[in-house]
């Protein structure tokens, strides 16, 4: 009984340790998104004000275009880094090859190599190409760190298909269409949720790659949040903080469920 008892306390302890480290600093942004003059050893502002969350708002901010320019890269990149992924981790999770050891390290390559070195080569790259300064330059170089992880995401899914079900349909009459839509893709749909989300907040988290692709032309929010917290101003940097976090956190409320089917 007092192991059980003890073995809830812990769990209780480490759920409240986990919830307070992720509470503590959104609490804290918010209130410096609100606050003037919050010197030591004051434990809250000494004064309160809206004009950080005014500035964000107005239109000389660009915080609107730059939201909307986040969201739709970052959506662009997790549906075609899950479209890219889905065969590669299929093949890499059923089939034995020479060289397959070879290929899961030139998977991890993008993500082991330092992002200054993989964006410089490519960007002569895309000098060439014409892709450079251009949204369509910034998404395609988002999907060198993003396709990797979607697909060994994907290649753990797909380790536990059971394929003996895609045979059953078939042997009932299912088209390779209907095997795909009504039984691979229905078993798969939480990992492939979860890839979509991790490719998603990859992208979303880009700044060095936006800055040198899109050649500070192409405004996301990583770029504007680093220029608010340069500019020295604590409530329009708090504030903005707190935008640039605010759609991670309601995408994870969204894919949570789908995290514990994993």
């Amino acid at each position: 009984m007092r192991a059980v008892r003890a073995h809830s306390l812990a769990r209780l302890l480490a759920a409240t340790t986990v919830a307070a480290l992720a509470i503590v600093p959104i609490a804290l942004l918010a209130i410096a998104s609100v606050g003037r003059h919050w010197y030591w050893p004051s434990l809250v502002p000494t004064e309160w004000s809206l004009r950080g969350w005014d500035y964000l708002l107005s239109d000389g901010a660009g915080v609107g275009a730059a939201l909307g320019r986040s969201l739709g890269i970052a959506a662009a990149v997790a549906l075609i880094a899950v479209a890219a992924a889905l065969p590669a981790a299929r093949v890499l999770a059923f089939e034995e090859f020479r060289g397959k050891r070879l290929l899961l390290f030139a998977l991890l390559l993008p993500v082991l190599t330092p992002p200054l070195a993989a964006a410089m080569g490519v960007h002569a790259v895309f000098l060439r190409a014409g892709l450079a300064d251009s949204v369509v330059g910034v998404t395609l170089v988002h999907l060198i760190p993003a396709v990797p992880y979607a697909t060994l995401m994907l290649t753990g899914s797909f380790a536990n298909f059971d394929r003996t079900l895609e045979d059953q349909a078939r042997t009932l009459g299912a088209t390779p269409w209907a095997v795909w839509t009504r039984v691979t893709l229905p078993i798969l749909l939480p990992g492939i949720i979860v890839a979509a989300t991790f490719a998603f907040l990859i992208s979303w988290s880009q700044y060095l790659l936006t800055l040198i692709i899109g050649g500070g032309r192409v405004i996301t929010l990583p770029l504007l949040l680093v220029a608010f917290q340069r500019a020295g101003d604590d409530a329009v940097g708090a504030a903005m903080a707190l935008v640039f976090i605010a759609p991670t956190l309601v995408l994870f409320a969204l894919v949570a469920r789908h995290m514990k089917e994993l």
